[in-house]
């Protein structure tokens, strides 16, 4: 049921959306939204000839504070139809940790709902602040620009908005802003000038599952196969920032010379 409100939706409000809005679309993604950044800093940046600011925000407990309310209101801009309404309006209260706030995770429909929600900031930093280095991934966006105090007088603009229209906050201890060399964290890389790396969180992160997938091996609870699989994609994630000598270390941690890939 959640992927059929999902179809009839998601094109009517995706039309809408700004271009660099990348969580849950089609076509769009992590890597994507990554690969925009470095183009971004880029071009901002005169291909590194000087120096540009990142500003970096992440929008406290984002799904547990949604005002069911407000985007109610939202969709019903453009959806008409009662009975779909109707539909929409259980879909909503079918959430019952808080009632009125929040959307569950996982749902596809709390994906589109969610984009549908901060497009309202979206539209906001675009043609209010008229901010043109913009993007964001979920309740995770990114302004640069060339005047680090510019960049700070925003976040009392962004803050307010987010209150004021959207009953939502910045979380305070992830405002991060900061020269684009000392290298930007965004959706478990880090990009610098002249290439990206992975973060050391998302890099022992996947070191300990690999470890972990490794001795369900050995102890004969998955399959050859399923361990392949999940090397193979590991070796993927990797594949998208300078990652030869994290490889190499993963083939070491994994055993792949003594395993048939």
């Amino acid at each position: 049921m959640h992927h059929a409100v999902f179809r009839v939706l998601y094109p009517i409000f995706d039309r809408n959306f700004i271009y660099d809005s990348y969580s849950c679309r089609v076509e769009k993604g992590t890597h994507r939204a990554v690969g925009r950044l470095e183009r971004f800093i880029a071009k901002s940046s005169r291909n590194n000839s000087r120096s540009v600011y990142a500003l970096k925000c992440d929008i406290r407990k984002f799904f547990d504070s949604i005002d069911q309310s407000i985007l109610a209101q939202l969709i019903d801009r453009k959806i008409n139809d009662e009975g779909a309404r109707w539909l929409i309006g259980k879909i909503l209260e079918s959430f019952s940790k808080n009632p009125g706030i929040g959307l569950p995770l996982g749902n596809v429909t709390s994906q589109l709902f969610a984009n549908i929600y901060l497009n309202e900031l979206d539209q906001f930093v675009k043609h209010s602040l008229k901010e043109k280095y913009y993007l964001r991934y979920c309740d995770d966006f990114i302004i640069l620009g060339d005047d680090d105090e510019d960049l700070s007088r925003l976040i009392g603009k962004i803050s307010d908005f987010l209150r004021e229209k959207l009953k939502l906050s910045l979380h305070d201890d992830k405002i991060i802003l900061r020269k684009h060399r000392q290298g930007i964290g965004f959706l478990g890389y880090v990009v610098l000038p002249y290439h990206r790396t992975m973060r050391t969180k998302t890099r022992k992160r996947i070191f300990n599952k690999i470890i972990s997938r490794r001795e369900e091996f050995n102890d004969d609870l998955i399959s050859q196969e399923s361990f392949r699989h999940s090397l193979n994609s590991y070796l993927g994630v990797f594949s998208h920032c300078n990652g030869y000598e994290l490889e190499k270390e993963i083939i070491w941690l994994s055993g792949l010379a003594e395993i048939e890939l």
